[in-house]
C-alpha cells in the first residue's frame, strides 16, 4: 500500500484553488498575511461550532456569532468586483467593513438583555444598527453569491414598506422602519431566524465533516474506486464520473465543489476516449448537481426541511433516498445511452488498477460515514451529535492513517509523519469553515424572504394570485411553482432557493392540492420545490456548475449547461411523481384530517414493498431516459418513444393511472407496465437481428 495513492496534497491544493475560483473567492498566496488572516478566523469559527456543541449557549448568541464570523470571512475572501488585483489581495477598504459587519452582528448578543427589556420599543440607536446591519449583510450577499438573492430580499423590504401603494391584489396597510427592522434584526423572524439557525446548529457541522473527510484523501478515494470498479464497461469514465459524484454527493452539499473535484479527473478520461468535450462536462454536471439530492447533507437543504416541518432529521433522509438513488440509477443508464449512441468503449482492464485493493487500502474513508449514518439512524442520536461524533471519529483517523502507513511501508516514523495528521485537521477546519460562508449568508438574506411573508401575509395574497393563474388545476399549479424554482434557482443558491420557495410556494401547493382533493404530505411540497431548485444548478444561461465543467473541458459552457440540463431533465418528473404517489416518499397514508402533521403520516417499513417500490420507480425512469435519449439497444423510432413515455405513468403513478385506466389495481398497473417495456425490448432486440 503507497501512501500516495490517497493523499496527494498537490492534487488536493489545486482542487481547492479551483473551487475558489469557480466559486468567485480571491486566491490568496499561501504564507500572507492576508492568508493567516483569513486562515485564523476560519479556524476558530471552526472551532466555535465545535465549541457550543459541548457546551450549551443560547440560541441566539450562536446564530449572532455565526453570521459574525461568515460576515468578516465575506470581506476577506470575495472582492467587491474581479480584478487581478483584487483576487490576489485584500484592499484596505475591506477591513472596516468586515469590523463593522461583524459589530452589527454582535449587537443582539451585546444587548440582549437591554433590547429584550425594550422589546418592540425599539431605540434610534436599534434602527441604525439595523439598518446599517442589513445594508452590509447585502453586501456581503452580492460579493459571495452574486446578485440575485440581494435583489429579492431588496424587493420584500420594498413591499413591506411601500404595501398600500400595490396594486389592490397585492396590497397591504404598510409597515414603518422602525417595525421592518425589529421583524428582520432585533427579532428571531428575520435575519437571525430558523434558517440561519439550522445553519449554525446543524449545517456547519456536517459541511466540516465532509471537509474533513476530503482533506484527509476521501475525494481522490472515491475517483480512484469508482474508475476502477467501472472503467472497463463501456463509457467507464463517464459511469465512474456518475458514481464518484453521488458519493462525493453525501459528504458535500455543493454542485461547483463537486464538478471541480470530481471533474478534473473524469472529465480529461471521457475525452480521451471519445466522448464530445461538452457532452464530457455535461456529464459530469448533471452527477455533480444531482450529488445534493444525495442524503444525509442534501445540500443542507434536509436539515432546513426538518426544522420547517417538524420532522425527525432521519425522516428527512428516508423520504429522499429513494428518488436520490433512481435518479443516480438513470443518469447511470444515460450514460450508458450515450456511450452506445457514440460507439464509445470501457478502458483496457489491464490499465486499471486492482478495486478490491483500492477498496480495501481506503477503508477508513468509509468507516466514518458508516458511523455517521449508523448514530444518526440506529442510535438515533440529534444531528448535531452525531455529527459532532463522526468529526472527532474522522480527525482520529486522520492522525493515525500516515503514521500507520509509514509502519506498513516499513518507513521511519518521524515528527514530520506524527504531525502531518494534525495539519490535515487544521487545513480541514479552515476548508470546511470557507466553504460555509455562502451557506451561512444565503440563509441569513433567505430569513428576510421569511420575515417578509410574517410581516405582510404575502402568502395567503399568493395562494389568491396563483389559484387564479392556474385556474385552481393542481398540475398547472406545480408547473407554475417548477417554473419559478428555476428562474430564482438561476441566480439563486440551492440552499436560499428552497427557503424562498418552501415560504411562498410549499404552503400555497399544500392549500390548492387540498381543495383539489388530493391528500399530500407536506415534505412532498416542500421536496418538490428543492428538486427544481437544484436542477437551476445546470440551467443556462447562469448555470454555474456548467461554466465550471467548461472550465475544465475548454467546451461552450452555454451547450454543456443545455447539455446537462437535457441529462437532468428526467429529474424533472421525479417531483411530479412523488407528489402524486407518495409511496416514492415511503409515505403510504395521510390523516385527511391534518395532512401537515408528520405524526399522522403512514411511513412503509415493508422491506420487500419497499423494494418493489425502487425496481418500478427505476424501470419508469429508465423508459423515460430511453425514450429523451431516442435509444435504447439500438435507435428507438417514433412510435416506440411513444410506448416507452407510456411505460413511465404505469410504474412512476401507478395509483393514478390504474383509476385513469379503471382496472382498480397499482399492482396491476406494474403489470401492463412490465409487459409493454418487455415488448418494446422484443421489438429493439428483433430490428438489431
Amino acid at each position: 500500500m503507497n501512501e500516495k495513492e490517497f493523499i496527494d496534497e498537490a492534487s488536493l491544493e489545486q482542487d481547492e484553488e479551483l473551487i475558489e475560483k469557480f466559486e468567485g473567492q480571491r486566491v490568496l498566496k499561501e504564507g500572507t498575511y492576508e492568508y493567516w488572516i483569513v486562515s485564523i478566523i476560519a479556524f476558530c469559527w471552526s472551532l466555535f461550532q465545535l465549541y457550543v456543541v459541548i457546551v450549551p449557549t443560547n440560541s441566539i448568541f450562536v446564530r449572532s456569532i455565526h453570521l459574525a464570523f461568515a460576515l468578516a470571512l465575506t470581506f476577506a475572501m470575495y472582492p467587491m468586483f474581479s480584478s487581478p488585483k483584487t483576487m490576489r489581495s485584500i484592499p484596505w477598504y475591506n477591513y472596516p467593513l468586515a469590523i463593522l459587519s461583524v459589530l452589527g452582528a454582535l449587537y443582539i448578543v451585546i444587548n440582549y438583555d437591554a433590547l429584550n427589556a425594550r422589546s418592540g420599543a425599539w431605540s434610534s440607536l436599534d434602527v441604525a444598527m439595523g439598518l446599517g446591519s442589513i445594508f452590509l449583510l447585502l453586501k456581503a450577499a452580492r460579493r459571495s453569491l452574486g446578485m440575485a438573492l440581494p435583489v429579492i430580499a431588496i424587493l420584500f423590504l420594498l413591499y413591506d414598506y411601500l404595501g398600500q401603494y400595490m396594486p389592490d391584489l397585492i396590497a397591504h396597510k404598510g409597515a414603518s422602519i422602525k417595525k421592518i427592522v425589529g421583524q428582520m434584526y432585533l427579532t428571531t423572524e428575520g435575519i437571525f431566524g430558523v434558517p440561519l439557525g439550522v445553519s449554525a446548529s446543524y449545517v456547519f457541522l456536517f459541511v466540516l465533516f465532509g471537509a474533513l473527510l476530503e482533506r484527509a484523501g476521501a475525494g481522490k478515494y472515491f475517483i480512484d474506486l469508482a474508475y476502477a470498479l467501472l472503467g472497463k464497461y463501456d463509457g467507464g469514465p463517464a459511469k465512474a464520473s456518475v458514481a464518484a459524484s453521488g458519493l462525493m454527493g453525501i459528504i458535500s452539499g455543493s454542485s461547483i465543489a463537486n464538478t471541480v473535484t470530481t471533474g478534473t479527473f473524469t472529465i480529461p478520461l471521457m475525452k480521451k476516449l471519445g466522448f464530445p468535450g461538452h457532452k464530457a462536462a455535461s456529464v459530469e454536471v448533471a452527477a455533480s448537481t444531482n450529488g445534493q439530492l444525495m442524503p444525509p447533507i442534501m445540500g443542507a437543504a434536509a436539515f432546513i426541511i426538518a426544522e420547517f416541518l417538524g420532522l425527525a432529521y432521519t425522516d428527512v433522509i428516508m423520504a429522499a433516498a429513494i428518488p436520490a438513488f433512481v435518479s443516480y440509477f438513470a443518469l447511470f443508464y444515460i450514460v450508458h445511452l450515450e456511450a452506445k449512441k457514440l460507439g464509445i468503449k470501457g478502458e483496457d482492464p489491464s490499465k486499471l488498477q486492482n478495486a478490491f485493493e483500492i477498496f480495501k487500502g481506503g477503508i477508513q474513508y468509509i468507516v466514518p460515514i458508516f458511523f455517521l449514518m449508523y448514530t444518526l439512524i440506529i442510535l438515533r442520536q440529534s444531528p448535531q451529535m452525531a455529527a459532532f461524533n463522526a468529526i472527532f471519529f474522522m480527525m482520529i483517523i486522520m492522525v493515525l492513517q500516515r503514521p500507520v502507513y509509514a509502519f506498513l511501508e516499513k518507513r521511519q516514523l518521524t515528527s514530520e509523519v506524527w504531525l502531518s495528521g494534525f495539519s490535515d485537521i487544521g487545513h480541514g477546519m479552515v476548508n470546511g469553515a470557507k466553504n460555509m460562508v455562502p451557506i451561512a449568508i444565503a440563509t441569513a438574506v433567505a430569513g428576510i424572504v421569511v420575515g417578509s411573508v410574517t410581516l405582510t401575509g404575502i402568502g395567503l395574497i399568493l395562494a389568491e394570485v396563483i389559484e387564479e393563474l392556474s385556474g385552481g388545476y393542481i398540475i398547472a399549479v406545480l408547473l407554475l411553482t417548477a417554473v419559478v424554482s428555476l428562474i430564482l434557482g438561476m441566480g439563486l443558491p440551492t440552499t436560499a432557493n428552497y427557503i424562498v420557495m418552501a415560504a411562498l410556494t410549499a404552503p400555497v401547493i399544500m392549500s390548492l392540492a387540498s381543495d383539489s382533493g388530493y391528500l399530500i404530505p407536506a415534505i412532498a411540497a416542500h421536496l418538490f420545490v428543492f428538486y427544481f431548485g437544484i436542477l437551476a444548478d445546470d440551467t443556462p444561461p447562469v448555470g454555474m456548475a456548467a461554466y465550471a465543467a467548461a472550465g475544465i473541458a475548454k467546451s461552450d459552457p452555454i451547450k454543456t449547461g443545455l447539455q446537462g440540463f437535457a441529462y437532468d431533465i428526467r429529474t424533472a418528473i421525479l417531483p411530479f411523481a412523488f407528489f402524486f404517489n407518495n409511496k416514492l416518499l415511503l409515505i403510504e397514508g395521510v390523516d385527511a384530517a391534518d395532512p401537515n402533521n408528520p405524526a399522522l403520516w403512514q411511513w412503509i417499513s415493508n422491506p420487500a414493498e419497499i423494494a418493489l417500490i425502487f425496481i418500478t420507480a427505476a424501470a419508469g425512469m429508465f423508459a423515460f431516459s430511453s425514450a429523451t435519449q431516442g435509444w435504447m439497444l439500438t435507435k428507438t423510432s417514433g412510435f416506440e418513444r411513444i410506448l416507452l413515455l407510456a411505460v413511465v405513468p404505469l410504474m412512476l403513478t401507478p395509483n393514478m393511472t390504474s383509476t385513469w385506466l379503471g382496472i382498480g389495481s397499482a399492482y396491476l398497473s406494474y403489470v401492463i407496465g412490465f409487459v409493454l417495456y418487455g415488448l418494446i425490448y422484443l421489438i429493439q432486440k428483433n430490428k438489431i437481428k
